[in-house]
């Protein structure tokens, strides 16, 4: 699943990105509320964790516009404020569930596990790809079946490439995202992990498009 992590305190910001991508999930974060609307505006989550304390423009006046505009992922704002007000002002401006802080991490995924499996087909756990099917809650891929031996990287690349699949993306972004914490990421490994990865999908899998990137395809598919 994508998940948008929103929370101005950069120490919080930082344990819930690490926490929820522990947990299985791809993660963007955003530190101020023009930030987070712009994300939610133009890039699809499966949920969303909302700080209602923001700079820049406030978590309730950034949720009220992701749904005035039609935008109707789960929202779990956290608050750290304990008035009651202001959880119904969360809840009728579009929430879908509430946490204050302090609150503990263990209690943070079980709610977005929660809103998580109320989100639908979308919220599913396996992700298809022709013969390829990743699952997400157990970390593992299968290839008809047979279970595929991947390292870390190569499962976080190859999910990466499945939550967009037939779309390009560029060795930058994927290096971005596979190196969210280390400052000295070189996007010209991703090479090495995409030629890794191709040895061990089914022929056609992905596909380079000549100076933009890389993408999924079914193998046998019009486009492979």
């Amino acid at each position: 699943m994508r998940i948008l992590v929103v929370e101005d305190e950069p120490i919080l910001n930082g344990q819930l990105v690490q926490a929820i991508t522990n947990a299985g999930h791809t993660v963007e974060s955003a530190h101020d509320g023009v930030q987070a609307h712009y994300l939610g505006e133009v890039e699809e989550f499966d949920a969303v964790v909302l700080d209602l304390g923001l700079p820049e423009l406030d978590g309730l006046t950034v949720l009220r516009r992701w749904r005035t505009a039609g935008r109707k992922m789960p929202v779990l704002i956290l608050t750290a404020r304990s008035a009651w007000q202001e959880k119904v002002a969360g809840i009728d401006a579009g929430a879908d569930d509430y946490l204050a802080k302090p609150f503990h991490m263990e209690e943070l995924l079980a709610r977005l596990r929660a809103l998580l499996r109320r989100g639908g087909e979308h919220a599913s756990a396996e992700w298809q790809c022709g013969p390829i099917t990743l699952d997400t809650r157990q970390v593992r891929v299968l290839v008809d079946g047979q279970p595929l031996m991947l390292t870390s990287h190569e499962f976080k690349l190859l999910q990466l490439l499945m939550q967009r699949k037939g779309e390009v993306l560029s060795r930058t972004e994927l290096s971005e995202r596979i190196y969210a914490y280390d400052s000295d990421r070189d996007s010209n490994t991703i090479e090495v992990f995409v030629g890794r990865l191709r040895k061990k999908l089914p022929p056609g899998s992905i596909e380079t498009v000549r100076g933009l990137g890389y993408r999924l395809m079914e193998p046998g598919g019009p486009d492979s």
